[in-house]
């Protein structure tokens, strides 16, 4: 698939000495949802504002549909929409001037039609002559991203768009996204949330410290990095684990009922299969069992600490 936006060898460097982007490559997919992950201070809002010409690169170059984003500023710009971290709005104007005052400033016919149809896809038609001063903190959220699609960008930008908001507005946030996708829209996500980057992501790029740690497709990664559990609920308890089973690293509880086994999907020792054949020949019987695989957050905890180690 091709790529709209391509980065090359991007650093920041501010003035105090303080290097913020560390040779950025990244390469990011027409149509595609990428979720950025890394702690505060990581160089998330950094990397999105340069993309955005909001900040100046040190040194690299940015490419966004074909056009580079500092001499090509403008049509970089109208294929972009970005929804910063802050809730930065007109409170006096209402829901609907915002809106429509968002799309003029990009050269953009009147299309009430348009406007309608987001607004409704963001549940806030019924809110559309409300003054934003009136507006809970999760609907301005919503007139923010409703700004940055007024002018129809192929590219959204979301920096810690559920931030501050409640679960439920965070789902239909979520559904509003997939939507977007299936339009055709290119969305570059920034969230602390990993269950956002989990649902919603086609691939995952962590960042820490300045420097891109890994960029990977979400099912590839947890497929390659992931963990999975086996816990036996045993018929009688045990006292200690046999001889016989000491290489699988098994786990007993202290009250010797239930057997775990932690694994990596990819090593020789992770057959189920002999497992269980050596736990019957050890005469070990249990009741029940059942696996669970390492979610996204367990992946990215231990990208992070493999990097402080290093």
């Amino acid at each position: 698939m091709a790529s709209i936006i391509s980065i090359s060898h991007l650093n920041k460097i501010y003035a105090s000495g303080f290097q913020a982007l560390k040779d950025i490559n990244l390469d990011i997919a027409q149509g595609e949802i990428l979720a950025l992950l890394g702690p505060n201070g990581a160089g998330k809002t950094t990397l999105i504002s340069i993309i955005c010409g909001i900040v100046t690169k040190s040194s690299g170059a940015v490419s966004v549909g074909g056009h580079d984003n500092v001499t090509d500023f403008r049509e970089t710009r109208k294929l972009i929409g970005l929804v910063p971290q802050e809730l930065h709005l007109s409170i006096f104007e209402t829901v609907w001037a915002t809106v429509s005052f968002s799309r003029s400033l990009y050269g953009k016919p009147a299309d009430p039609a348009y406007l309608e149809k987001i607004l409704r896809s963001l549940s806030l038609w019924d809110k559309k002559d409300a003054q934003i001063r009136t507006l809970s903190g999760g609907m301005k959220r919503r007139v923010l991203i409703a700004k940055a699609l007024a002018h129809e960008p192929r590219i959204l930008f979301l920096d810690e768009p559920t931030a501050g908001v409640d679960v439920g507005l965070r789902q239909d946030l979520w559904t509003v996204v997939q939507g977007l996708r299936d339009s055709g829209v290119t969305i570059i996500l920034t969230t602390h949330y990993i269950e956002e980057a989990e649902e919603l992501a086609d691939r995952v790029g962590v960042i820490n410290k300045g420097g891109l740690v890994l960029i990977e497709e979400k099912a590839t990664l947890m497929r390659k990095m992931g963990r999975k559990k086996l816990t036996l609920d045993l018929v009688k308890p045990l006292s200690s684990i046999p001889k016989a089973l000491k290489d699988y690293g098994l786990v007993l509880s202290e009250d010797g009922k239930v057997l775990a086994y932690d694994y990596d999907t990819r090593s020789k020792n992770g057959n189920i299969a002999k497992l269980l054949e050596d736990l019957s020949a050890a005469k070990i019987d249990y009741n029940d069992l059942h696996t669970e695989q390492s979610s996204l957050e367990d992946i990215f905890m231990g990208l992070l600490n493999a990097e402080v180690t290093a």
